[in-house]
């Protein structure tokens, strides 16, 4: 007998309807096969749909089972066909009835016969709704992944047992009620308070204007300076994720499996710190089918490189394109897929190989030749693309022991992340409300024709960044970054026009490390 059952592929963020067919019949050799482009992954179901069967107390059939995962061009990969192929066995022994409604079934079975944590759910509950799907039946681990979706009726599953009562209308499953989408977090959870860094107001300035425009940064200075700390410290001030930028986030985590069990729509801006030894796959993205990186799991958050010129020079060149255009794509033989990537990219490095360069206490002992090697490292096209360029010196020592010793001139209490947090709210608000009709959240997305629009300069702020692309050799690019930056500083001072105050501050932020 012949069963068809619907499940679901996904390619890239894509969704793809799948359909299960299970042939179960009595005559020729007993055997098991899946064809359809099936991967390990989905031939290894075969044993766990066999054995999860058994040990749910059906007698598993001695017939020869052929199971088709249509259309067969498309590569089929993960564990989620499990339980589509029991269904469709159990259906074509008479043993259940699939419901009249068309309906999805999606996950990963486990050898007892339980559902297991099964990524994608958050995207195939989105292609339901597209696609006029009834009903969805997937892992009760899962299930809140899809709860957030309307007109769309969420079965969370917990055993293969329970799937055949609900079937069988002998104990229906209670679904899933339509769940408010997740209201935004009061704040984001930070390692480290503002408060708690010493010194260091030009840094902390910089990640102020960064986190107001989405602008990107480097920090060099010595070793034990505080650009980390200074890093770890920025998603104290981020903005909450917008209804829009939550969904197109929670896409990228689904379909990576990065949503724990029992987890639902995503509210914080992500924030993804590197080791240099990450591999090209890992952080831009690849695999057959490829795979989103780490670049696009950084989506509307924060991509942290920490010791940058310690990753491999061709990565960071990969990394040019998505700072430029927002997206990353990634041709394949099976096709070509490009995921969103637009983040804001927080580097920090040193300016030698020793690290002292720039340390008015310690001496640098690198060679002039050891020192342009590395700063090298580093091309002109990819420094271009940071808005943002700051020296972070190593903390004095008299701003450290009169505040930790010394109960005698004090310095004045450094502001929180609560009360920075506030400008970059206000600076963030202006934006939304002056793109509210274009496909723009912050300053750094602007393309020219929007800064033509948005950035009107004042008379002695277009004389002075005149003047520096004269004094200063710019290029183009640096030019319209600057006018960028220049408009998020004039956000937080609450100005609609950009003054040369705005630009003059803007320009200090396109300085170099010294060389020795």
């Amino acid at each position: 007998m012949l069963t068809k059952v619907l499940s679901a592929a996904h390619f890239g963020l894509e969704t793809i309807p799948v359909e299960v067919e299970v042939n179960v019949a009595k005559k020729g050799f007993p055997g098991f096969s899946i064809i359809g482009l099936p991967n390990k992954a989905v031939e290894e179901a075969k044993e766990r749909v066999r054995t999860a069967l058994v040990n749910s107390g059906i007698d598993f059939p001695e017939a020869k089972i052929i199971v088709n995962l249509a259309p067969a061009d498309i590569p089929k990969e993960g564990s989620c066909y499990d339980l589509p192929i029991a269904i469709g066995i159990l259906n074509s022994l008479g043993l259940t009835r699939l419901p009249a409604e068309k309906s999805f079934f999606y996950g990963e079975l486990s050898l007892d016969g339980s559902l297991r944590h099964t990524k994608g759910v958050f995207l195939l509950a989105l292609a339901a709704g597209a696609l006029q799907v009834k009903n969805l039946f997937v892992p009760a681990l899962s299930a809140n992944e899809a709860a957030v979706i309307k007109k769309v009726n969420i079965y969370p599953v917990k055993h293969l047992q329970q799937l055949l009562a609900h079937l069988l209308q002998t104990e229906p499953i209670q679904k899933l009620s339509p769940a408010d989408r997740a209201k935004p977090q009061s704040s984001l959870e930070a390692e480290f308070d503002f408060r708690e860094i010493l010194g260091q107001d030009q840094a902390k300035r910089a990640l102020e204007i960064a986190a107001a425009g989405g602008h990107n940064l480097l920090m060099q200075g010595p070793p034990g300076s505080g650009k980390t700390m200074l890093a770890r410290a920025l998603p104290g001030i981020l903005p909450d994720l917008n209804d829009q930028e939550s969904l197109e986030v929670t896409k990228i985590y689904s379909v990576t499996g990065n949503i724990p069990p029992g987890g639902s729509l995503i509210t914080k801006r992500p924030f993804r710190a590197i080791h240099h030894t990450a591999t090209r796959a890992g952080l831009i993205g690849g695999g057959a089918p490829p795979h989103p990186g780490e670049i696009s799991l950084a989506h509307c958050g924060v991509l942290f490189l920490d010791e940058l010129p310690e990753f491999s020079r061709s990565d960071l060149e990969a990394l040019r394109q998505p700072l430029e255009d927002g997206t990353v794509s990634l041709s394949r033989a099976s096709g070509s897929v490009t995921f969103p990537a637009q983040f804001t990219l927080i580097a920090a490095a040193n300016p030698c190989p020793c690290g002292f360069l720039t340390d008015p206490q310690k001496e640098c002992h690198c060679t002039p030749r050891q020192i342009q090697n590395y700063q090298s490292r580093l091309s002109g096209p990819l420094l271009d693309r940071i808005d943002l360029h700051i020296n972070v010196p190593a903390v004095p020592v008299e701003r450290i022991i009169p505040n930790r010793i010394s109960s005698q001139t004090k310095p004045p209490r450094a502001e929180s992340s609560k009360q920075i947090k506030k400008r970059v709210l206000v600076a963030r608000r202006r934006q939304t409300k002056r793109f509210a009709k274009l496909p723009l959240h912050t300053n750094a997305e602007m393309k020219n024709k929007h800064i033509e629009k948005f950035c009107v300069l004042s008379d002695p702020a277009y004389q002075l960044l005149k003047q520096a692309m004269n004094s200063y050799h710019l290029s183009t690019r640096a030019f319209f970054r600057l006018i960028k930056v220049s408009r998020t500083i004039a956000d937080l001072a609450d100005n609609e026009k950009i003054d040369h105050s705005h630009v003059a501050e803007a320009l200090q932020y396109r300085l170099r490390v010294p060389e020795k």
